[in-house]
């Protein structure tokens, strides 16, 4: 639907978590047969959550109890992993410091070290010894320097990922990153993104993509709206990708996951993205808050390390619970945020979807109400 904003400016309606709500069909599934995997390349993932490439969320460790508990967390190659030998000690200077100034001190800490070869080499290996899946990140600017470590060190999914993530770029100071060939060169399948749009998404897959990430402004940590007033709200944005990924398929006979990046809080967003046509998503500050993150109680952006770019700061997330908690629970708080496998379980039972594929065509309604409705105990009391 559009409207007029002003003269002949058009808008384009569009719509985020708070403002939809799933409805319940004449079936009910039991939620103990709920299959909420899904599969990425040759490889298969017991749950559908990947852990955001953020210093303050994903290090060796969080990436070996992601991939224990089913999931796949990604690990940031332009981070402090691949800077320091002694990162967590850096991560530790980074929760301590006053938030006076933290941005400018974010931004030295990162400026001082370059990234190390041999570091990206060690960091993947401690993750592959202790059995588990190596998902790391870089930018288009630094990822084919990053690949040639990774693919030596054994990598088993590589994620190129930038602000807004296209095929076409044009640049009188650098080269356009060659997402075809890169892809087609990878011996390990390539996710690329952000994107938020139809034709990009559609082009990204033409060009080999394995995997598509959606989200622009939406996160937490992202000040993208508010500093370069870009973004798309997600539910919208994953229903544009999903129909360009359907009509892709149709086409093709290829299917190329999409992954929900950014702006999730809670179990019901999580099955409102899948909802919207998601196979997949992707929690940043929700994994920092979890016991085992590198950075105990902060998350910061990975463009906050940037001092050429205007936006990205850190942010206090607290600490939820342990990991296993935060994913399967027990919960022990009531708003949403832990046990949140679980929710997507009983959200797909209740709506009568057996997987991930019958889950997104799980009716939505607008409801800009719902929030508030029938819920004024609940927020008197500073509840749910």
């Amino acid at each position: 639907m559009e409207v007029v904003v002003g003269g002949n400016k058009r808008a384009r309606r569009s719509y985020g978590f708070d403002e939809v709500a799933l409805v319940p069909g004449p079936l009910v599934v039991d939620a103990r047969d709920v299959d909420v995997s899904w599969t990425l390349g040759d490889k298969r993932f017991e749950i559908p959550i990947l852990a955001a490439a953020l210093d303050g969320a994903v290090n060796p460790l969080m990436a070996i109890e992601m991939s224990k508990l089913g999931g796949l967390a990604v690990m940031n190659l332009d981070g402090l992993q691949a800077r320091y030998d002694d990162a967590e000690a850096v991560l530790q200077s980074i929760a301590d410091a006053p938030q006076e100034g933290v941005v400018g001190f974010i931004q030295r800490l990162y400026a001082e070290r370059p990234v190390q070869p041999e570091l990206i080499r060690k960091r993947i290996r401690e993750i592959k010894d202790a059995g588990a899946v190596a998902a790391v990140s870089a930018t288009p600017l630094t990822a084919e320097r990053a690949a040639e470590a990774a693919v030596e060190a054994g990598v088993d999914v590589f994620v190129v990922q930038s602000t807004v993530g296209t095929v076409r770029f044009e640049s009188s100071q650098v080269p356009e990153f060659p997402v075809a060939e890169f892809c087609k060169n990878a011996p390990v399948p390539v996710i690329v993104g952000n994107t938020v749009g139809y034709q990009a998404t559609i082009e990204l897959m033409e060009a080999g993509a394995a995997a598509i990430l959606v989200g622009v402004g939406p996160g937490h940590i992202c000040t993208s709206r508010k500093v370069l007033g870009i973004g798309v709200p997600q539910v919208t944005a994953t229903a544009d990708c999903a129909a360009a990924r359907d009509e892709y398929h149709e086409k093709t006979g290829r299917y190329v996951p999409i992954i929900t990046d950014g702006g999730i809080r809670n179990g019901g967003d999580i099955a409102k993205a899948i909802a919207a046509g998601a196979d997949a998503v992707m929690l940043g500050s929700t994994i920092a808050a979890a016991q085992e993150a590198p950075a105990p109680g902060f998350s910061w952006g990975m463009a906050t390390s940037s001092a050429d770019l205007p936006r990205g700061t850190r942010i206090r997330v607290g600490v939820s619970g342990s990991l296993k908690e935060i994913l399967f629970g027990p919960a022990h708080r009531d708003d949403g945020t832990m046990n949140l496998v679980g929710a997507l379980r009983l959200s797909m039972s209740s709506l009568g979807a057996r997987d991930i594929r019958e889950m997104q065509q799980a009716e939505m309604m607008v409801a800009p109400s719902l929030p508030s409705e029938g819920k004024s105990l609940q927020r008197a009391q500073g509840v749910g």
